[in-house]
């Protein structure tokens, strides 16, 4: 169980007679950034919760940094950052005294890696809590995640909140984290988020696993789109020649649109370059085909 930061292994968790987590698996590797993927009502925070400590599993083996977080809670939490969607903190107290509180809970601090982090977001940490808005309650727990010399941070939809430039310094903070060894498991919505950042994805629906392995390769799993304008009066011989083989193809006047699984791209290229087609444009497949094959398709 040690090879990973976090590994998951048949989890179930019932509240009642509801099952909220069932037979989930989730490895995450040291160093990595793996995206955790799935709507609200999916099960990611109960399995988060999970992994924190929060919650105890009905059944499953778990470990989180080589520990059972059920068995040693507070060992796990001195090691892991966490910053949830909502953040609640103290009203009364100023943002640098939440800094202070954070630090203190955990009993270990980067004084320097904090004081850079309250610049580059624009915090005033002079101010109460309770003047803040959204966004700048998220800053707080961002700036103490990731200036806390912990080996783990988990995020669950962390950039809930935050301005477009803000969330583009949230990503530089993701790679910077990886890059100096720590481990990332973030869950968001934000599916062009998790795209740029993670090396990894888990993808899990109604409480089970559905999809999991590196981005690179999960991304083959879904269809390329390539556009092309073929010669004057070619675009049925053409469609022709690209359904025999075995592709999906759209036409209108003059354009044929293509859904190319990623083995058969050189081959319906080919047949576009032979018949001398025009503006063609071959557009790889992201994340969110692959998520929404499982949560658009699959609820049809």
């Amino acid at each position: 169980m040690t090879e990973y930061a976090v590994r998951v292994e048949g989890l179930v968790k019932r509240f009642g007679t509801f099952t909220a987590v069932d037979e989930f698996a989730l490895n995450v590797s040291p160093g990595s950034v793996h995206g955790f993927l799935g709507p609200n009502g999916a099960g990611k925070s109960t399995t988060i919760r999970v992994l924190l400590g929060l919650y105890r599993p009905t059944a499953g083996r778990v470990r989180v940094l080589g520990l059972d977080p059920a068995t040693h809670a507070a060992a796990v939490t001195k090691r892991i950052s966490y910053v949830p969607g909502e953040v609640t903190l103290w009203p009364n107290l100023t943002g640098q005294e939440v800094l202070d509180a954070l630090a203190g809970l955990r009993g270990s601090r980067n004084v320097a890696a904090e004081k850079r982090l309250v610049d580059e977001f624009a915090l005033d940490t002079r101010r109460r809590v309770r003047t803040y808005s959204k966004g700048n309650r998220q800053k707080v727990a961002l700036v103490a995640a990731f200036a806390a010399p912990t080996d783990l941070l988990v995020l669950d939809e962390p950039t809930s909140g935050l301005d477009p430039l803000m969330e583009e310094l949230f990503q530089g903070c993701v790679r910077d984290a990886a890059a100096a060894g720590r481990t990332v498991l973030l869950s968001s919505h934000v599916l062009g988020e998790v795209e740029a950042v993670c090396d990894a994805v888990t993808i899990i629906k109604d409480g089970r696993l559905v999809e999991a392995g590196r981005l690179a390769d999960m991304r083959y799993l879904a269809a390329s789109t390539i556009t092309a304008r073929p010669l004057s009066g070619e675009v049925e011989a053409v469609s022709e020649r690209l359904r025999g083989l075995g592709v999906a193809v759209e036409t209108d006047a003059d354009t044929v649109r293509l859904s190319v699984p990623r083995p058969l791209v050189p081959a319906a290229l080919g047949v576009l370059v032979e018949a001398t087609a025009d503006d063609i444009t071959c557009t790889p497949a992201k994340l969110e085909d692959l998520f929404l094959r499982h949560y658009v398709v699959g609820a049809r």
